[in-house]
């Protein structure tokens, strides 16, 4: 495992390529995680530098999360991307979606919202590798039973890959983290 001294963007290149690497190893899908389209066009320019070909599933922010009716994924972007190959969903976050809002109205926290926590003791992208995994296997983008690399930050860049066979929403325990790429250093 690769471990970045610190958290962030910086770490975004080294991570893109340590993912393709493995997924293109293991003939398996990427995963990542996108706010602006950033990172998947930078992930899409290295698959064509490296001459690795491997389906790509971009998983943005619900509507509203930033703001009332938007999406951080603006309409040409996500059009880009989309005319690039790249399968993009938006939906719910599997580890706080409806939860949140029980937990910030009334100040407790959930079960899904403890799992979140714990995976952040890895890190906050390692926590959104599992979480957007879920994601795309419950809309249906990655094939069930199948390892997948996905790809996580900590707010901008990447800064985190796994290899792990997602579980759906519903029997979310039954995710297995097989290998942890890359990772910052938590202290």
């Amino acid at each position: 495992m690769h471990t970045f001294a610190n958290k962030g963007p910086e770490n975004t290149q080294t991570t893109l390529k340590l993912a393709l690497e493995k997924a293109n190893e293991l003939q398996t899908s990427l995963v990542i995680a996108t706010n602006t389209g950033q990172s998947v066009q930078g992930l899409l320019d290295l698959m064509k530098e490296m001459q690795i070909e491997r389906p790509v599933i971009a998983v943005s922010h619900v509507y509203g999360m930033r703001e009332p009716g938007k999406n951080e994924l603006t309409d040409e972007m996500r059009a880009y991307l989309e005319n690039q190959g790249v399968v993009i969903v938006t939906a719910a976050h599997a580890l706080s979606g409806a939860e949140r809002a029980f937990s910030n109205r009334f100040k407790g926290q959930g079960p899904i919202e403890i799992m979140a926590h714990t995976l952040r003791m890895f890190s906050q992208g390692v926590k959104v590798a599992v979480e957007i995994s879920t994601m795309a296997l419950d809309a249906g983008r990655i094939p069930y039973g199948k390892p997948v690399v996905a790809i996580g930050g900590s707010g901008s860049g990447q800064d985190s890959a796994v290899v792990l066979t997602p579980s759906y929403t519903h029997c979310i325990l039954d995710t297995k983290i097989h290998e942890i790429l890359c990772k910052p250093y938590t202290g």
